[in-house]
């Protein structure tokens, strides 16, 4: 219970983790950005630092809307979170680059993905006003990675049939040995 006006705590959600079919679904648009949006969004960015990570994507946390949360800030500089609703790619560089991608719903995996190097998004922000930004390096990569979670794709999916079988073969056999513990 709290006080009218007093703003409730952030929470620390619960973090799904593969394979689970909720992490394969489409997420649905957010109507605008209310206060149970933003609520959730602040959750999410509580949960995203907390586990660590540098991305974090509604579906991951159990909730089919298109949000998103990012904050590339390497260690001791200051955060810069972005909190993303909608957020869709207008335009995308023929130019790709190359990182080692990990995720938070697919612990300790990580692989080489190929994404585009730039791309220019337009979302609504944390305010429900409407923003379009370019994005370039590891915040490029990260946001595409967590826009491809809104419609049910992991970074997996971008590997060859072997490795990913090879990477979800490990957290399947990884959660038998957790329900059992």
């Amino acid at each position: 219970m709290h006080k009218r006006g007093m703003l409730k705590p952030m929470a620390i959600l619960p973090i799904i983790t593969a394979p689970d079919p909720r992490l394969k679904l489409k997420s649905e648009p957010v109507e605008k950005v209310d206060d149970a949006i933003r609520r959730l969004m602040d959750d999410m960015l509580e949960t995203m630092y907390a586990a660590p990570g540098v991305g974090l994507a509604a579906p991951q946390v159990g909730v089919t809307k298109r949000v998103l949360v990012v904050d590339v800030a390497k260690e001791g500089e200051q955060p810069n979170p972005l909190m993303l609703a909608n957020p869709e790619i207008l335009w995308a560089s023929d130019e790709e680059a190359v990182y080692e991608e990990g995720c938070l719903s697919l612990p300790d995996q990580f692989a080489e993905v190929t994404r585009p190097a730039k791309a220019h998004i337009r979302y609504l922000d944390h305010e429900n006003e409407i923003r379009e930004t370019e994005i370039e390096g590891l915040l490029a990569t990260c946001i595409q990675h967590e826009i491809d979670h809104l419609e049910g794709i992991l970074f997996v999916d971008h590997l060859s049939g072997l490795k990913r079988n090879i990477i979800l073969r490990k957290l399947s056999k990884l959660k038998r040995m957790q329900a059992t513990a």
